[in-house]
């Protein structure tokens, strides 16, 4: 079966979809969508009027078209087997995910700011923000965020972290279970060899922000 990703030139976000395929070594074709490509082409047009709330990404799984990105990554995680070993592993999975993506949504507003006004208040409440995932990999199975094997949030985690980085390279100094956590799963062959790739370094985090 054939999987297709449709997305714009930037990380933005599809890149925890990426990630998660990469780590996966699940072959996918992607389809590059251009800003201007997107306004000039019918896709926008056929997106906006998509009765099931069409956008970028598009995720094509042989005959299943998804499109949200959290539902995208849901199917995959099913798909391959990153969903914990049972129905408790995956509800913690899903807690744990819901934290990620309130860090997450937060930071996608910092990105979209016109200046950098609200930059410093950001960096001031990141420590509350990541204190939870320090203490929940601080335990004695520290290796993954729930069970011993990576799962959606962990993906959702480590690109988080390397975009935070990005904006404060200090960000993880007091977080040492945080900073052997990043370390350790970016050490992962698939994960290491796309973070060190063209592809990722040059792809910017949203239009304008480049890495």
């Amino acid at each position: 079966v054939s999987l297709t990703l449709t997305y714009f030139p930037v990380r933005g976000r599809a890149e925890v979809i990426r990630v998660m395929l990469k780590d996966q070594g699940a072959e996918f074709d992607e389809k590059v969508i251009t800003m201007e490509m997107w306004k000039e082409s019918t896709l926008k047009a056929s997106c906006v009027s998509n009765p099931l709330f069409g956008q970028l990404p598009i995720f094509e799984d042989g005959d299943l078209t998804l499109y949200q990105t959290n539902a995208i990554r849901r199917h995959l995680a099913r798909k391959l087997g990153l969903y914990g070993k049972d129905q408790r592993e995956a509800a913690l999975i899903d807690m744990m995910d819901e934290a990620i993506q309130d860090l997450l949504n937060k930071y996608v507003k910092l990105m979209f700011e016109k200046d950098d006004s609200g930059k410093e208040g950001y960096l001031k409440a990141l420590p509350t923000d990541l204190k939870p995932f320090e203490k929940t990999l601080s335990g004695d199975k520290g290796s993954f965020l729930v069970g011993d094997k990576i799962s959606l949030a962990d993906y959702a985690l480590v690109i988080l972290l390397i975009h935070h980085q990005v904006l404060s390279p200090p960000c993880l100094h007091a977080f040492p279970s945080l900073q052997s956590y990043l370390k350790r799963l970016c050490a992962r062959p698939n994960l290491h060899a796309y973070f060190h790739s063209d592809d990722f370094k040059n792809r910017p985090i949203i239009p304008g922000k480049r890495t």
